[in-house]
Formats: C-alpha cells, structure tokens, sequence
C-alpha cells in the first residue's frame, strides 16, 4: 500500500503558511496539520497547570504526562486534551509569549515529532510549521519554503493587530538546538511578498506535477 503525500510547508512567522497550507489542503482534499497549534497546545496546558516555562525539566514532565489524542474534525488535524482543543485559549497573547520556551525544549520536540508523524493515519496531509521537511518529514519529496520581507510580514502581523519583534522571533528560531528553523534541503523557497494565496498554491501544484513527473520517469 503506498504510503500518504506529504507536503511540507516551512517557512518564517507571518509569511503565510497557515492561510496559504489550509487553501492548498482545501484544494487537494489533504488534511492540514498545525503543527504550531501543537506547541500552542502545551504551552496553554503547562500555563493553566502553573508551570514554570522557563524550567525545562518542568515542562518536559507535563510533555510526558498529559493525555492528548489526535482527532480530525472538518479535514483539520487537533492535538486534543482530554477531548478538548482549546482553540480560543492557545491564541492568546499570554500563551503565544510563551511558546519559544516551550518549542525549544529538545524533549518536547521529540515527543512531538512522534505525534506529527502519527498524523499520517489520517492520509494524505499539507503539514505546516518551522521543521516539517528538515526534521519531521525529512523523506517527502514535496517541500516547500515560504518567506517574505520583514517589512511586509510585520504589515501582515500588525494587520491581526498583533505586535510581534519577527526579526528576533526569527533569529530565536534558527538558533535553538533542537530542530532549529532553516530551509529544508531540497525545498522549494518561495517568496510570496507580492502574492495572492491562490497565486502560490498555484505555484506549488505545478511544482508538485513536475516532481512527480520526475519520480514516476525514475
């Protein structure tokens, strides 16, 4: 039986992964994954519970203990605790501040790769996040990296009335130990500072067609 396709979708904050990977997985019939909403998750879950974040060995105990599940509602992917996703609650300002403590712990990546990795159970997936194709999904062929100006990823950030320093975000990324943002090798660098959502999915299944095209011709 053939394995589920797998598009990753990496790339900076604000430089359209989500928007771009739900309008593509629409499109295709995949399901979409948020991988970031994962970490929202936790990052929600240790601040209820009264964590310190910024206690590594903390953390990683609550990482081991909470019981979540997997679930798709609507072609969507949730990490669920305790049959409850906390939609509203992982989008505040309070858990978004602590999500770069949570993500950068090497254990909590870890556990969450096996987690993202379990998704396939739902078929075929637009996988969305910062280490999809260098780290999660290394093997698929459809990788993609998505970037745009700092000048106009802030218009976007300001746009959902969100005050966010991406150019530290970004550096805070690319520098942490455990699976660190970078372009994936062998991903496809997409700079989509002056297009449309649908222009870039566009982008991405011709790319797909001629990746494909190459396999099938060995």
């Amino acid at each position: 039986m053939d394995q589920p396709t797998v598009i990753a979708i990496d790339g900076t904050s604000a430089s359209g992964k989500s928007t771009t990977s739900k309008a593509l997985a629409k499109r295709l019939g995949y399901a979409y994954v948020d991988t970031g909403a994962m970490y929202r998750t936790l990052a929600w879950y240790c601040l209820k519970k009264g964590a310190d974040i910024h206690n590594a060995r903390s953390v990683a105990g609550y990482c081991r203990r909470w019981k979540t599940e997997l679930t798709c509602v609507n072609g969507h992917v949730r990490l669920v605790i305790d049959g409850y996703f906390p939609a509203k609650e992982i989008r505040t300002e309070k858990t978004s501040a602590a999500v770069p403590h949570v993500s950068a712990i090497p254990s909590v990546r870890i556990w969450m790769k096996k987690i993202q990795r379990d998704c396939i159970q739902f078929g075929d997936l637009v996988m969305e996040g910062r280490d999809i194709g260098s780290n999660v999904f290394p093997e698929t062929n459809y990788k993609f990296y998505l970037d745009a100006t700092l000048a106009e990823r802030n218009r976007r950030r300001e746009a959902e009335g969100v005050m966010e320093n991406l150019a530290a975000r970004d550096k805070r990324d690319s520098q942490r130990k455990a699976a660190p943002l970078m372009v994936p090798l062998g991903a496809i660098h997409i700079d989509n500072s002056n297009k449309s959502v649908d222009e870039v999915c566009n982008f991405i299944v011709a790319e797909m067609k001629k990746i494909t095209r190459a396999i099938q011709a060995g």
